[in-house]
């Protein structure tokens, strides 16, 4: 979407603070945007629950102490909460078009791995700390110092390596691709290499009409689409009475939706309940589970936050063509403070983790461009807290069309990497295949950093190596081998 022809100069005092012109952007674009990136996360608000009321803890307890029920309409609702507040933090203090929730992946390790060595408290209060200390390491600079140590061409593999992903994500989000159950091929398409179900229909649909909404320069294209596939999908649930995939956590309908089934609210508010605020232990893990045990959990999240970041505002500032020609996005100290602040936010809200969102990349493809659109998403989050009965409309077969898109845009980023430059190429390659096919963008980072300091050692350019790198190589080493690392110290 061109922005040409936007006047840079402030028109009021809403658009001097945010820049928007300035940025080549409007008032509208930015509303727009700040409501597409909100359809295509919310469902956080009922993915997150699921996950984290599934678990018990060491002592058998559901987070919050009640029961399996009790626990979903909590974290529900301070994972609206939690998102929007410190959402809306990154659109005013670091005024950057990124949206944070909690974090897939980290949610899952909290849940299934941290919980059953400790109580739900000592668990939250780990997540907490690891916030603090990556807080610590952001105010002294040192989160910054890495981030501008990281050659250009590997930034640009990183954007290019989450297109991959989101777009991925969005097609097994779908029912497009799945998982075959077999050695080989691990994944294919649909169920036996057919697209079977209402559903998957429904996100062909939507597929097939955002991306003819798009390349004819439809503004607000990607919200159309996701509001028009919504109504549609409501009207097909309606007539076929599909139902869910999963009941209690049992597929039921390999055919049926996949997370949210669309359908026409009993009622559209709900009081919500924040029992769970407050609710951690800053230092019992290390009684509960061992210092050893303890210090291993820390070590996994900090890593993983701390370039989980790094590559999704990286992704976001190139696709917004924010970021200068270091690649590196504007106020980065700003939103990697916010993003700080909110790891240790999500912990003593007892949601997990919360983390910068790729998916924030689907308001920038509908135009945001500024922390104004962050704004508009976290109010929107604040206002699901009370919400969620409408939110559960929105399916994500209606809402993946539009991640497919982002995805394609990311991905135009690889014409930034020499590929000429093996040194840069290889490494860069790495890092854009391991993303979708490892389903982690940390993991991704790390093949790429890890070959890019031995490939250097083998060409003997040992000194165009950032003496950053060679720590945070090692460190992925350490992160890879986490597992025979902790069988070998005697971790539980």
């Amino acid at each position: 979407m061109t922005t040409s022809s936007v006047s840079t100069k402030p028109t009021n005092r809403l658009d001097q603070f945010f820049s928007i012109s300035a940025r080549g952007s409007t008032v509208g674009r930015e509303l727009r945007g700040g409501v597409v990136t909100f359809f295509t996360m919310a469902y956080i608000i009922v993915l997150n629950p699921i996950i984290l009321s599934q678990a018990v803890d060491q002592d058998g307890s559901y987070l919050g102490g009640g029961n399996q029920a009790q626990a979903f309409v909590m974290v529900a609702a301070a994972t609206a909460l939690v998102a929007g507040v410190v959402t809306i933090l990154m659109g005013l203090i670091a005024n950057f078009p990124l949206a944070l929730a909690a974090g897939l992946g980290l949610n899952a390790f909290v849940a299934f791995t941290i919980a059953s060595e400790m109580t739900w408290a000592d668990a939250m209060g780990l997540i907490v700390l690891e916030g603090l200390i990556i807080l610590v390491l952001v105010l002294t600079g040192l989160r910054l110092a890495v981030f501008r140590a990281v050659p250009t061409g590997l930034k640009a593999a990183i954007a290019a390596g989450i297109g991959a992903f989101i777009t991925l994500v969005g097609l097994v989000d779908a029912g497009v691709v799945r998982s075959t159950g077999a050695a080989a091929p691990p994944i294919g398409l649909g169920i036996d290499n057919n697209l079977m179900g209402w559903p998957v229909l429904v996100f062909c649909i939507g597929l097939l009409l955002t991306l003819t909404l798009y390349v004819r320069g439809v503004k607000g294209a990607l919200l159309i689409g996701i509001i028009v596939t919504t109504v549609i999908a409501v009207v097909v649930e309606e007539v076929a009475e599909i139902g869910p995939t999963v009941v209690n956590g049992e597929v039921v309908d390999a055919t049926g939706w996949n997370l949210n089934v669309p359908g026409v609210p009993d009622k559209v508010f709900d009081t919500p309940d924040f029992g769970l605020l407050g609710e951690f232990s800053l230092l019992g893990s290390f009684e509960s589970a061992g210092v050893v045990t303890a210090v291993l959990f820390l070590f996994t999240l900090l890593l993983a936050d701390f370039f989980d970041t790094m590559g999704t505002m990286t992704a976001i500032g190139a696709e917004a063509g924010l970021n200068d020609e270091k690649g590196m996005p504007p106020r980065s100290q700003q939103i990697l403070v916010v993003d700080s602040v909110a790891a240790a936010a999500g912990g003593a809200a007892s949601v997990s983790s919360n983390t910068s969102y790729i998916e924030s990349a689907a308001g920038v493809g509908e135009g945001a461009r500024t922390g104004l659109a962050s704004v508009v998403t976290g109010v929107l989050f604040l206002i699901a807290t009370v919400t969620t009965p409408l939110v559960s409309v929105i399916p994500n077969e209606a809402a993946t069309p539009a991640l497919v898109i982002v995805g394609f845009l990311m991905m135009s980023q690889v014409r930034h990497i020499e590929w000429t430059d093996l040194e840069i190429a290889i490494p860069a390659f790495l890092t854009i295949v391991l993303m979708p096919f490892t389903y982690s963008i940390t993991a991704g980072i790390g093949a790429g950093f890890i070959s890019y300091v031995v490939l250097k050692i083998a060409r003997g350019h040992l000194r165009a190596v950032h003496p950053l790198m060679w720590i945070i190589a090692f460190l992925f080493v350490v992160y890879f081998a986490i597992d025979p690392i902790g069988n070998w110290l005697g971790a539980d």
